[in-house]
């Protein structure tokens, strides 16, 4: 009996020796199911830096934006009756044959299969638009296109910060130009329905409004002292160009290494 409680006593002691060792394995290198994990897990190592599923997210995005804004642009030169419609579908065309010439190459390069048709969210919002008229077209048009736009700015902003490819870096720093553009744009109609766009938001959020306190009526706030460096310190660099109200999007032309624009 006393042979068998010092074996015992033994073998308890080399199981917690063992699971100390293994704690930190698991604490630090196997944490299943946590951010990091889940970054790893969809990862995968590319010339020019890791590529994550949230970047491959944002160049699919990319190209499906182009499969459905290209024609509701198209549709809105031919048919709307207003000159800012038709400036803001002749913008549509022109960002997304651009992007789309950067994102397929991009694709090529990371090895990123394509879609080549709308989803059925996008197909359904050019059948809406198809099935209007008139002011009912220009209100679906341009609110449509918006809220679309509206949506993917935040992400494109959030891969922008986290992508490690660089590949990808630029592809987000383009893609967000020209959605700036057409946000620009469609809002230069004055037929965006902000009202619907700001519920809309409200209705898919529970958490409690933040910022300053509300302005009490009548009240005179003081006026903020300006921003400024001092010393009399020397610069160089000036705002983006662009007159009040637009965005410039002129960039060189994308290097196709990979050949797939042909020609």
């Amino acid at each position: 009996m006393r042979r068998f409680n010092g074996t015992a006593m033994i073998m308890a002691a080399l199981a917690t020796t063992l699971g100390a060792l293994a704690y930190p394995v698991w604490s630090y290198a196997d944490r299943s199911g946590t951010g990091q994990a889940n970054l790893a897990a969809g990862t995968v190592a590319t010339q020019w830096g890791p590529l994550s599923a949230s970047d491959r997210d944002l160049i699919v995005r990319v190209r499906l934006a182009g499969l459905w804004e290209l024609p509701a642009g198209q549709q809105a030169i031919e048919r709307a009756p207003s000159a800012a419609i038709k400036e803001a579908g002749d913008h549509l065309i022109v960002g997304h044959t651009d992007l789309d010439r950067r994102v397929r190459i991009v694709a090529a390069q990371l090895g990123v299969e394509l879609p080549n048709v709308p989803n059925e969210q996008q197909q359904s919002w050019l059948q809406e638009m198809s099935a209007a008229t008139g002011a009912e077209y220009e209100y679906k048009f341009v609110n449509l296109l918006r809220a679309a736009h509206g949506k993917i700015f935040p992400v494109i902003g959030a891969v922008r910060n986290t992508t490690r490819n660089s590949l990808v870096r630029q592809l987000a720093s383009d893609t967000n130009q020209t959605v700036l553009d057409h946000i620009t744009t469609l809002e230069k109609t004055g037929k965006v329905d902000f009202e619907a766009i700001a519920n809309e938001i409200a209705n898919s959020t529970t958490a409690s409004p933040t910022g300053p306190a509300v302005p009490a009526p009548g009240l005179v706030v003081p006026s903020a002292p300006a921003a400024q460096a001092g010393g009399g310190v020397r610069v160089t660099s000036r705002p983006s160009p662009g007159a009040p109200g637009t965005v410039n999007t002129a960039r060189p032309d994308p290097v196709d290494s990979p050949g797939v624009l042909g020609g």
